[in-house]
């Protein structure tokens, strides 16, 4: 019994047997395979749904493949390269911050607040020098070294010194690199 059920799914495959032919106008979007209508025991709620053509073919594939007709714009977009003076300046800013928020949070770090600082500090200069080009550049991946550095080392607070370093560069590191370079720009004019 199970076999006889194998091949009538086999046989009424929309692989293998081709929809029924018609006097119907070809589907909209031509493509290799069409799916014959839905199993007729579902219920259909609107006529419209339940016309021949809708019910008829329904491509699988809509439009054939045609190469590579579109170039992604930000393939074309490129960086600018990290701007050391930029970088220095903004670590400073950050240890600054860092030392006060972090020093009223006592509970979390202890006596250890000056070498969690140090760590995020050395992490995020470390990614302004090399990797931040401006808006669009701050990543999420020195922040998560952070949290893993501070925890490999057995400092405590670590998530919350992540935290609070992702929640000042967020506020903080876009905004004041468009300030920087929108000086730069004017002083070469």
């Amino acid at each position: 019994m199970a076999a006889a059920s194998a091949v009538i799914a086999l046989l009424s495959s929309p692989f293998l047997i081709p929809p029924p032919k018609s006097n119907a106008s070809p589907p909209p979007f031509p493509s290799l395979f069409h799916r014959p209508a839905p199993c007729p025991s579902l219920p259909l709620s609107s006529p419209r749904l339940s016309s021949p053509r809708f019910h008829r073919y329904i491509p699988l594939n809509r439009a054939p493949h045609r190469g590579n007709r579109f170039t992604c714009r930000a393939a074309e977009y490129k960086f600018p390269d990290p701007i050391p003076d930029f970088a220095a300046a903004e670590t400073d800013r950050f240890k600054t911050h860092m030392l006060e928020r972090l020093t009223k949070k006592k509970e979390h770090f202890g006596d250890c607040v000056g070498e969690v600082v140090d760590v995020c500090t050395e992490i995020l200069s470390n990614f302004l020098h090399t990797e931040y080009g401006g808006p669009g550049t701050l990543l999420v991946i020195p922040f998560i070294d952070m949290a893993d550095t501070l925890r490999e080392k057995g400092l405590p607070g670590a998530p919350q010194a992540a935290r609070a370093a992702v929640v000042w560069a967020q506020k903080h590191v876009d905004k004041d690199w468009n300030e920087w370079t929108a000086g730069k720009d004017s002083d070469s004019d």
